[in-house]
């Protein structure tokens, strides 16, 4: 900068004289006050972009400026938010503070009374163990006594298939004696069955049969070959084609199928308490042998009777064949008429419902006194009902 003054100056100061004979220096210094023109020049080239740079960096600011003076707002906005938030927490914290404090005390309250709850279960608990180990003891003599009991019924059984033999053979014997049937100590023909007793100038066996141990799963393997052994007996002349086997009555559960249909015989298993009806209605025959002998009147009541249980059994058929039509009848037009939902909820209904008619036991007869009084039983309730019962199938057919 001094070199480009000193030029200015002297050009200023410049006379005609000097112009003529001083040019040479001007020009020199001219060249050097260029040259710090140029220096000066580049420099203020750089002063200008550094002042681009610092204006730009200025404008940034401000946007910066700008936008932190809204963060700035946004910040107070939401310290406002908070110090709200922080009031509602500070009150819901006294509250909570209220609901720890009386949970507090309920806590203490409930400690107390489990504290006694738990001396109590501990006492109960100790009164238990007294009475688990009654009981226990108590279940040990039962188990005692019931394995005796089991023990003794065990013996006796044992030693009544030991004397069945022996029991059917008495039973049979009294049964002859008592209702003059003869009793065949010796049979005239082969072999040597338990006992024979002699209807109508026939034989029939009685042979006795027990388990050879407590083991009763073979026993209906035992009968059945036993049906197959009695073939012997069946063969000989004058035997009736009828034979008996007696079991125990307490294994008669255990047989499946009472009556063997053997070709040429037929094999029945009974028990001893069944021996007299059977023996009586096979005496029966003896009697049937002297129908001749009957008066007319006689006769004519036997055949009477025969006739109306005949007819009687037909037409209890016809009437349960007649109802059987009708009730598929209504079957039919209940799946066809009823409405769908009301027929899936009948079937509902019906897959509910379960019928258990009365079970019909072995060796149990069905008394006609108790069948009697059952059927006025179910007229004295009708009656009360005003339930109109016919007496017979044609009042069924008007009632309709």
């Amino acid at each position: 900068m001094e070199k480009l003054n000193i030029f200015f100056s002297r050009i200023k100061d410049l006379s005609f004289w000097q112009r003529i004979f001083s040019w040479a220096s001007i020009r020199s210094l001219s060249y050097d006050a260029y040259e710090e023109y140029k220096s000066l020049d580049s420099k203020l080239k750089i002063q200008e972009a550094r002042i681009i740079d610092v204006n730009n960096s200025i404008t940034k600011l401000k946007t910066e400026k700008e936008g932190l003076e809204r963060k700035s707002i946004d910040v107070e906005n939401q310290m406002i938010r908070k110090d709200n938030l922080i009031d509602n927490l500070n009150l819901k914290l006294e509250e909570l503070n209220k609901l720890i404090a009386d949970l507090s005390n309920k806590v203490s309250r409930f400690e107390t009374v489990e504290e006694e709850r738990t001396k109590d279960y501990e006492k109960k608990i100790a009164q238990l163990d007294q009475v688990k180990k009654d009981l226990d003891t108590e279940r040990t003599r039962l188990n005692d006594e019931r394995f005796q009991e089991q023990k003794d019924q065990f013996d006796k059984m044992k030693k009544q298939w030991s004397e069945h033999e022996s029991d059917v053979e008495q039973t049979i014997k009294m049964i002859c004696q008592n209702h003059l049937i003869n009793y065949i100590d010796k049979v005239p023909f082969k072999g040597n069955p338990d006992n024979c007793i002699e209807i109508c100038e026939e034989y029939i066996i009685f042979d006795a049969k027990s388990p050879a141990n407590n083991d009763l799963s073979n026993f209906p393997k035992y009968i059945k070959i036993q049906t197959d052994s009695v073939k012997k007996y069946a063969n000989q002349e004058a035997v009736k084609k009828d034979i008996f086997l007696v079991i125990p009555s307490n294994t008669i559960d255990k047989i499946s199928q009472l009556m063997y249909n053997m070709g040429d015989y037929n094999v029945y298993i009974i028990t001893k308490d069944s021996l007299e009806p059977i023996i009586l209605s096979l005496k029966k025959i003896e009697e049937y042998e002297f129908t001749d002998q009957l008066s007319p009147e006689e006769r004519d009541n036997i055949c009477r009777i025969i006739g109306k249980f005949a007819h009687t059994t037909k037409r209890k058929i016809q009437i349960d064949q007649f109802f059987n039509t009708q009730f598929i009848e209504l079957l039919v037009k209940c799946k066809n008429d009823l409405p769908e939902d009301i027929l899936s909820t009948v079937i509902e209904f019906e897959k509910a419902e379960k019928l258990n008619p009365p079970t019909e036991k072995r060796a149990k007869e069905i008394l006609t006194k108790e069948l009697k009084e059952k059927s006025d039983s179910i007229n004295a309730e009708a009656h009360i009902r005003e339930i109109e019962i016919p007496s017979n199938f044609n009042e069924v057919k008007k009632l309709e």
